[in-house]
This record gives C-alpha cells, structure tokens and sequence, in this order.
C-alpha cells in the first residue's frame, strides 16, 4: 500500500453522523475483490438520484446538487471531514477502498467504528480522531472558506490548520509505523522474506519426501 508520511489536501464536509458502510459503498457493489473501480460508487445513494448498479456508466447519471461532494468548491478534495461512529455498521473492506479510489487519504472525525478503524490502516487510509469541539470548529471553517485545505502530519501526529494551529491526534505506535512505511499485512510479511526462503530451503533439505510431488 501507499505511505502516508504527510498530506496538505482540501477538506470536504460530511456533516453527518453514524455513517455506516453501507452508506459508504452500497451492498450491490461488493462482487469485485480488486481494490479499484469504486470510487464512482462512493456514497452512491446520496451522490444519484437514480438506483446504481455494478458496471454501469455513472457519467450520465443524474446528480444531487446537495449533496457534498457533488459541489463544486469540493471537487478534488483528499481529506473528508465527518462526525461520531464513522464507519458503522457491516465490516466490508470495500468502504476504505472506496474512499481511497474516490481520491480521500485521510478522514477526520470525532470517533470510528472499530472494524472500519482498523480496516483504514491496513488500506493506507489514516483516521484521525479529534474532539468534538475542534471537530465543530473545523466544519465552520471549512463552510465559511472555500478551499480550505489541511495539513495532516503522521509522522508528528498534527493537523495544522491554514492559521497555524495545530491539533494534535494519536496514533498507536504500531499502526504508525506500519503506515508510515507502507506495510500492509503482505508487506509486513515480506519484510521477513530471506528469513522465510532460508527456512523453506532448511525443511527441503530435511524432509524431502514433503516436497515429492511440488
């Protein structure tokens, strides 16, 4: 996966809470397991006015001007600001993928649902977690400055605001880790793979009528 070292990106408003995964990315899109392609289904009830179906041409389909992310002043945005319990509800990996495929990086919030939590650090996406009162903060300045955009250090844990401030969040040292550097679980695996070859290499040599017919 991607690292997330740092990210400077405009904030897109998602003021709602208890989002949950199936708002994220609908139950009818799950039949792919390839991590791309869902981006256009992101939020799909809420970005259509129509029904969406998997592989159907989404540039003709007709739009809810209300709805966030369909507004101009938002389009491009790499980081989505939102509120309690993101992520709620069935624990489909689909939902950071979708983020991620959209263009979002990183996704502020007061709090995350558990699953959805610890899917976002293993898909190179990082939850933030800030009090609700900057939270709150954040949202009036968002609506009330077109093109705000945010600073997101992982490496220190800061987000710093266009006014110099910066809010501090934490991240497990683990977790920090393993994103900073990019290391899914297959990547975390791959990290021992000399270790891994010399071992296979031992056994053969061992046991070699458990290697016959390979």
């Amino acid at each position: 996966m991607d690292k997330f070292v740092c990210l400077e990106g405009l904030v897109a408003p998602l003021d709602r809470a208890n989002v949950d995964t199936d708002a994220i990315i609908p139950k009818q899109f799950l039949k792919s397991i390839k991590r791309s392609g869902f981006g256009p289904n992101l939020f799909d009830e809420w970005r259509y006015l129509d029904v969406g179906e998997p592989g159907r041409d989404n540039s003709s389909r007709p739009l809810d001007s209300d709805f966030v992310l369909n507004q101009a002043r938002y389009r491009g945005a790499s980081v989505l600001l939102t509120r309690k319990n993101f992520g709620c509800g069935s624990s489909r990996e689909h939902a950071p993928w979708a983020l991620l495929d959209y263009g979002f990086r990183a996704v502020i919030a007061e709090s995350f649902a558990d699953i959805f939590f610890n899917n976002c650090f293993k898909n190179g996406l990082l939850p933030v977690i800030l009090p609700a009162d900057q939270i709150d903060e954040l949202f009036r300045l968002v609506e009330a400055t077109p093109g705000y955009s945010l600073v997101i250090d992982l490496e220190n844990q800061q987000v710093r605001r266009p006014d110099g401030q910066s809010l501090s969040f934490t991240v497990d040292a683990f977790r920090w880790e393993c994103l900073l550097n990019g290391w899914d679980d297959i990547g975390l695996t791959l990290r021992h793979a000399d270790s891994i070859r010399s071992f296979e290499e031992c056994r053969r040599r061992q046991k070699p009528w458990l290697f016959a017919g390979a």
